[in-house]
């Protein structure tokens, strides 16, 4: 028997990549999946397929922005099985730019209140329910762009940075009730994301050179292993462990690695 099974986990930005692959995962383990994100026709066909399955799942509408969506996804959540045993804060859009081309509206204000506040505020609205039980475990899905600030994504870098942080007090302030914190930080993945955040050939070239080749499915099923054995922090693949180390043991030589890299804007402008 599945160490999950009858789990009640709430998945945020669950209409696609990591987030539907983790919900499907999640039910074959046995779990029950509430499915939240702002496109419900995606959330339904996506709870369709997994009670074709044999599976238990249920699709609330959210927009992430909206902290009365976000309290009605938690009770509505709460009235149907009375608690939440894993929060997956999966929920998060990018923008790929030269950061004076970026947008003030979408590109900064709404992509940082998507990547942290909004996760922030779901956590803040699950975290005292756990409390009252002492138990639960939240995973938030970060990026190694929280742990290694690249050119061309200045805002998601910011935003991922503070999610780090934020999860890493958390956890430390949460222990004494039984309640685990864990981060994950995946590096570039084939997902639907990678269509969205925009196009930039000096960014194109870099990301083909550290192409991972994880799939959107590897990541999901790291996430419910992290669900099964809890642990603070999952980097994939393995060697952007020894990246972020030398971000850490030689900032200098990493900077001049990024100025040389900035050097060909004008020319790819």
């Amino acid at each position: 028997m599945s160490k999950l099974k009858d789990k009640v986990v709430l998945i945020t930005g669950a209409s696609s990549g990591f987030g539907e692959d983790a919900a499907l995962l999640f039910a074959k383990e046995g779990c029950k999946v509430v499915l939240a994100a702002r496109r419900m026709d995606r959330l339904q066909d996506l709870a369709a397929r997994i009670q074709d399955e044999g599976g238990e799942a249920m699709a609330v509408p959210m927009d992430i922005v909206n902290r009365a969506d976000i309290d009605n996804m938690v009770e509505t959540t709460l009235d149907l099985y009375s608690h939440i045993d894993i929060l997956f804060n999966n929920a998060g859009i990018g923008r790929v730019d030269w950061f004076e081309n970026m947008t003030a509206e979408r590109d900064i204000e709404t992509l940082v209140h998507v990547n942290l506040t909004g996760l922030m505020q779901v956590t803040h609205a699950v975290l005292p329910h756990m409390i009252a039980r002492r138990q639960g475990h939240i995973i938030n899905m970060i990026s190694v762009a929280g742990l290694i600030a690249s050119p061309l994504i200045t805002t998601y870098s910011a935003s991922k940075a503070g999610a780090r942080a934020f999860t890493d007090s958390l956890r430390r302030e949460v222990f004494p009730f039984g309640i685990k914190v864990s981060g994950v930080y995946p590096g570039p993945a084939a997902t639907e994301f990678g269509q969205h955040i925009g196009k930039n050939a000096a960014y194109g070239s870099v990301r083909s050179v550290i192409n991972t080749r994880m799939t959107s499915e590897y990541v999901a099923r790291r996430v419910v292993g992290v669900a099964k054995w809890p642990r603070r922090s999952l980097i994939i693949p393995w060697w952007f462990r020894i990246l972020a180390i030398f971000e850490t043991l030689f900032p200098t030589l990493v900077d001049w690695i990024s100025y040389m890299f900035s050097k060909s804007k004008h020319d790819l402008k």
